[in-house]
């Protein structure tokens, strides 16, 4: 599971006293509080959210914990710890005919990370978590970053790169963008005695192109269109993600006039066959280095 930064989800620095923490998590709270959001699904889960930070932090012995390992809190002491308390429960089973450990409250509604890292709202290990119990820890996770240009980013194609001296190879869907993160199950670190490996989080990075500029699944793009084609009309070229088409310029077009080409935008992503739309924005070009013929002309428009 994905590293989860509880400061930030209260909205205070690490060096922030319990005070602090509490006066944080209270205003919080009480903003996101389901009963003064009904039916708002995204306050709801900020709420959830909040409630965890606050059982992390709030909590010396957790904050500890978390600001020791942080990111990689699945290495090293509470690997020890699962163990030796293992072989606590292990002789306490043999003596007394039966299995003992703290029940740390099943079906508490906390991420995967929490759950792994504390063992439940708790804290510890006990009964109702058997893979801890087992001494069996999953594996870190491993985040990686892939860069893609708006072309690529625009077509289904596979990638090959490497993690860790391992080859990876994922097939990239059409319509990605920019930020977005997938998650590739089993292909992080390996796990500890016997433990499941970790996953793989790759973020796609697509940096801005020269000819569009995204926004959501519709492309914009620019058009050069010289004056006489801008006052009488005629056709230009306008390139697409899949090559160039004709479009019709209407007589008296205007600098900064924009058409749309619909159904020549992005990729909708996961969905095959649709597109955004291409917003085409027209510059007019004045012409230079006239002849005294032309600007005659020119005189003469103006006079007319």
């Amino acid at each position: 599971m994905a590293y989860i930064d509880y400061y930030k989800i209260l909205g205070v620095d690490k060096s922030a006293t319990q005070d602090d923490i509490k006066k944080a998590y209270r205003k919080q709270a009480r903003k996101h509080h389901p009963d003064l959001n009904p039916g708002d699904k995204e306050a709801e889960k900020k709420f959830k959210e909040l409630n965890e930070a606050n059982e992390v932090l709030s909590n010396p012995e957790n904050r500890s914990k978390y600001d020791k390992y942080g990111e990689n809190w699945k290495h090293g002491e509470e690997y020890e710890k699962a163990q030796q308390q293992q072989q606590r429960q292990y002789q306490q089973q043999s003596y007394n005919g039966g299995y003992s450990g703290a029940d740390f409250g099943e079906g508490e509604d906390f991420s995967d990370f929490f759950q792994n890292m504390f063992g439940g709202a708790g804290g510890g290990f006990g009964k109702s978590s058997r893979g801890r119990a087992s001494g069996k820890f999953k594996g870190q996770d491993i985040t990686a970053e892939l860069n893609l240009n708006l072309r690529d980013a625009a077509k289904t194609h596979p990638q090959t790169f490497e993690i860790n001296g391992k080859k990876v190879r994922i097939t990239i869907p059409a319509g990605v963008y920019d930020g977005q993160q997938i998650k590739l199950k089993g292909h992080g670190n390996p796990g500890a005695n016997g433990g499941p490996s970790g996953d793989l989080y790759i973020t796609f990075n697509i940096p801005a192109d020269p000819d569009f500029e995204r926004i959501g699944d519709d492309l914009k793009t620019k058009v050069v269109v010289d004056l006489y084609t801008a006052v009488l009309g005629g056709e230009v070229k306008v390139n697409t993600l899949e090559g160039s088409v004709n479009l019709k310029v209407k007589p008296e077009t205007q600098t900064g006039m924009t058409v749309r080409l619909k159904g020549k935008g992005f990729p909708v992503y996961k969905k095959e066959g649709e597109h955004g739309d291409l917003f085409v924005t027209y510059e007019v070009k004045l012409p230079t280095n006239l002849t005294e013929k032309q600007k005659e002309l020119f005189e003469q428009l103006k006079n007319s």
